[in-house]
């Protein structure tokens, strides 16, 4: 019998394994790309493109979100969303790391992650190189807040379609530099009220931020609560809580009256006159035809609106007044300014209330001063002359 070559042996093998491996392989069914999209998530496509093709889309709410603060190894980091037509059309950090290095990481990392989330339109973005945590916990907050974009987005649908519904503001006041850093705060109005206060600047760095920390919710808390800037200072930051009510004050100013040009165009401010006079509807129509506010001096009209008296240096500090008038009289009034700072901060803290409570009860700036607060009541009333006088009373 011949014997067979060893080597012949292994070729052959060798043959039959690829001519099976090839066989296997042709037999592996392929991937169908066209189900995958239909069934799946179409590469480059949004969320909500997504599930608005499915039929199954929530309406994305219009307004300012924030998310909620995402703590890191090196500090909180919280976003604040604006979007419009269900897109996001603003993103920006309310809070971030700070202090040492942190800052110098944060001041190149956080306008990237911001142009990254309005380009991307959602939480999917990039991490800054050098900046990991705090991209981690930009994209935790920008993500929450999404999240609370789309929870309002029915109540949203739902207020444009019926028409008549009043617009939620949310206004950013001025920024108000204090000793230790500047101040900025922001407010939701709805309604009429404040509902939401926080500060998207405040000082940091040192123990500016353990101060900081402690103080502007309390402060947020108060002017939510006192829906106006005359809200008491936060013990042990003096600075910050005039900054605060400054920068607030700054953004109660630019409020715009709820359904003011509406009313102003059908003619309804007549009935808001609530003058005696049978002429008096008459002449309102007449004034809101041809432009109502015209007339408003110093921010009152017939009688209704908010002036501001002038700014008065007394020895311990400014004193500024800020009076709201309905139908001519006193409804409310406030010190936007007042010494502070030592036993001002105390002194001011006991009299500016009592100040101004007996304006609203005494019509005018015929008051009593305070005892104890000499200075301070004198510079009070001068401004307040200062704003009824602007007033027209």
């Amino acid at each position: 019998m011949r014997k067979t070559h060893p080597l012949r042996r292994v070729v052959l093998a060798g043959a039959a394994t690829v001519s099976g491996i090839v066989l296997l392989l042709s037999l592996k069914p392929g991937s169908d790309s066209g189900s995958e999209a239909v069934g799946g998530v179409a590469p480059g496509q949004s969320i909500g493109a997504q599930e608005s093709a499915q039929g199954g889309a929530q309406a994305i709410g219009t307004g300012t979100f924030t998310g909620d603060a995402a703590d890191t190894q090196y500090g909180p980091v919280q976003v604040r969303l604006t979007v419009s037509g269900g897109k996001i059309t603003k993103a920006e950090a309310v809070q971030n790391p700070t202090g040492g290095q942190s800052t110098q990481i944060n001041d190149n990392a956080i306008p990237k992650l911001n142009q990254a989330a309005v380009a991307a339109g959602s939480a999917d973005i990039d991490a800054v190189s050098g900046a990991t945590y705090t991209s981690t916990g930009y994209k935790q907050s920008l993500q929450s807040a999404l999240d609370k974009a789309a929870a309002q987005g029915g109540g949203s649908a739902e207020g444009g379609a019926g028409g008549g519904a009043a617009q939620a503001q949310t206004v950013t006041g001025d920024v108000a530099d204090t000793q230790y850093g500047p101040v900025q705060v922001q407010i939701t109005v709805d309604g009429g009220k404040i509902t939401k206060a926080e500060a998207v600047q405040t000082p940091t760095g040192g123990q500016s931020t353990q101060v900081t920390s402690n103080a502007v919710p309390k402060l947020n808390q108060a002017a939510v609560a006192a829906g106006t800037a005359d809200i008491d200072a936060v013990s042990g930051a003096t600075y910050t809580s005039a900054g605060y009510k400054q920068s607030l004050q700054s953004a109660l100013d630019k409020v715009e009256p709820a359904g003011g040009g509406a009313e102003a165009g059908s003619g309804a401010e007549a009935d808001a006159g609530a003058a005696p006079s049978p002429s008096a509807p008459a002449d309102a129509g007449a004034d809101a035809g041809a432009g109502a506010g015209q007339d408003a001096g110093g921010g009152v009209t017939n009688g209704t609106g908010t002036v501001t008296g002038e700014v008065v240096q007394t020895e311990y500090g400014p004193v500024q007044v800020r009076i709201t008038m309905r139908d001519g009289e006193i409804v409310q009034a406030a010190a936007v300014q007042a010494p502070s700072g030592g036993r001002s901060t105390t002194v001011s803290n006991d009299a500016v209330p009592k100040l101004n409570q007996e304006t609203v009860a005494a019509g005018s700036a015929d008051i009593d001063a305070v005892s104890g607060a000499t200075y301070t009541s004198a510079g009070y009333k001068e401004s307040l002359q200062s704003a009824l006088d602007q007033a027209g009373v």
